[in-house]
C-alpha cells in the first residue's frame, strides 16, 4: 500500500486470536524532505458502533456496567459504566447497534441517528467507531437486556439522568472515552437547543 508521504515495506502477523496484532514497517518522506523508516505494533479488533439513547421527558440515558479487564488491571475498577456498544462484524453499522441496544439493553429501537466516525486512539488501534444517539421510552423496553451469556456478557443496565450521567464523568466514575464523547456531545445539543 502507498500514499503519498509512506509506504508500506512489511506487514507481519504477530498475534492473532479476537483481533490481530500486526508489525507494520514503513518509509514516510517527512516535511523536511528527509526519508524516515519506522516499526509500528497496530492491533486490529474490527470497527464498532456505540449509541446513547435519550429518554426527552424524563431525561433520562440508557447506559451500561459491566467488567472491562483493561480497567481492572489498569485501575482496580471492576465495573465499567458505559454507552451500549459492539463490534460491527460485517453488519452496517445502523443493523448492528440496534441489535445490540436489545441484546445489551433490552431495548427494541429501530429509528437511530448517526453523528459521526471516529478513531479513538489512531496511534495504535484501527478501530473506527460510528456514534449514535436515539430516542427512547420505557415502551420500547422488551426485555432485561444483560447481553448474551455465550458471548461472555454480563451488562447491568444503567437507566439515569443525563446530569447525573456528566456529574458521574467529573467525579470519575464513567472513565470510558465514548461514553464521555456521548454524554457531552448530548449536553451541548441539549443546551444549545434550549438557547435557540
Amino acid at each position: 500500500m502507498e500514499g503519498e508521504t509512506v509506504q508500506i515495506r512489511d506487514v507481519e502477523t504477530v498475534a492473532q486470536g479476537k483481533g490481530k496484532l500486526t508489525r507494520v514497517t514503513y518509509e514516510q518522506c517527512r516535511r523536511d524532505g528527509d526519508q524516515q523508516r519506522r516499526q509500528r505494533e497496530i492491533y486490529d479488533n474490527g470497527n464498532s458502533a456505540v449509541i446513547l439513547p435519550y429518554d426527552s421527558a424524563r431525561k433520562t440515558v440508557l447506559l451500561t456496567r459491566q467488567l472491562r479487564l483493561p480497567i481492572f488491571l489498569q485501575d482496580g475498577i471492576e465495573r465499567s459504566v458505559e454507552a451500549c456498544a459492539g463490534k460491527l462484524d460485517g453488519e452496517s453499522a445502523e443493523r448492528r447497534i440496534v441489535k445490540e441496544m436489545q441484546e445489551e439493553l433490552g431495548y427494541e429501537i429501530t429509528n437511530v441517528q448517526r453523528l459521526f466516525e471516529l478513531y479513538v486512539s489512531p496511534a495504535a488501534i484501527m478501530e473506527k467507531i460510528v456514534f449514535f444517539i436515539c430516542s427512547y421510552t420505557p415502551q420500547n423496553k422488551v426485555s432485561g437486556g444483560g447481553g448474551l451469556k455465550e458471548e461472555g456478557e454480563d451488562i447491568e443496565v444503567v437507566e439515569t439522568t443525563l446530569d447525573e450521567a456528566a456529574a458521574m464523568i467529573a467525579a470519575g466514575e464513567i472513565v470510558d472515552a465514548k461514553t464521555v464523547i456521548l454524554v457531552q456531545y448530548l449536553s451541548d445539543r441539549l443546551q444549545a437547543a434550549a438557547r435557540g
